[in-house]
């Protein structure tokens, strides 16, 4: 009867954790995508090619970890691992942009996706 009880508990708390990341991870994908846009119009150092590209490796991965999320696939763990990877490294070049609120936000949206996919990818192991 514990068991049951304990299994229900954690059934719960792994679907506020999936719930979590499915959010996170379709925000972050679209403020890359926002922010990707943002680059292109300001030119320059937005625009150099590693940045660009990680951005959009940033948003695919997103969307595909959301997915993956919402179907319960199990290979739900590795691609949430993997998006929380690039998510980190695209909000370490992000915040390298100081005192652009908009690179700021995507920064700050990349760390959270990257935070929500780790507690994902522990819970689905």
């Amino acid at each position: 009867m514990r068991k049951v009880g304990f299994e229900m508990a954690a059934q719960g708390m792994t679907k506020d954790v999936m719930d979590r990341a499915i959010t996170d991870a379709l925000e972050c994908s679209r403020i890359c995508e926002e922010t990707l846009a943002y680059c292109l119009r300001q030119g320059g150092r937005h625009t150099e090619a590693e940045h660009i590209k990680l951005m959009v490796d940033c948003a695919e991965i997103c969307r595909t970890a959301a997915a993956f999320m919402g179907r319960g696939s199990r290979y739900n763990a590795e691609i949430s691992r993997i998006c929380a990877q690039i998510c980190q490294a695209c909000a370490v070049d992000c915040a390298q942009f100081s005192g652009d609120e908009q690179m700021m936000r995507c920064a700050e949206q990349c760390r959270r996706c990257a935070d929500s996919c780790t507690q994902m990818a522990a819970v689905t192991v």
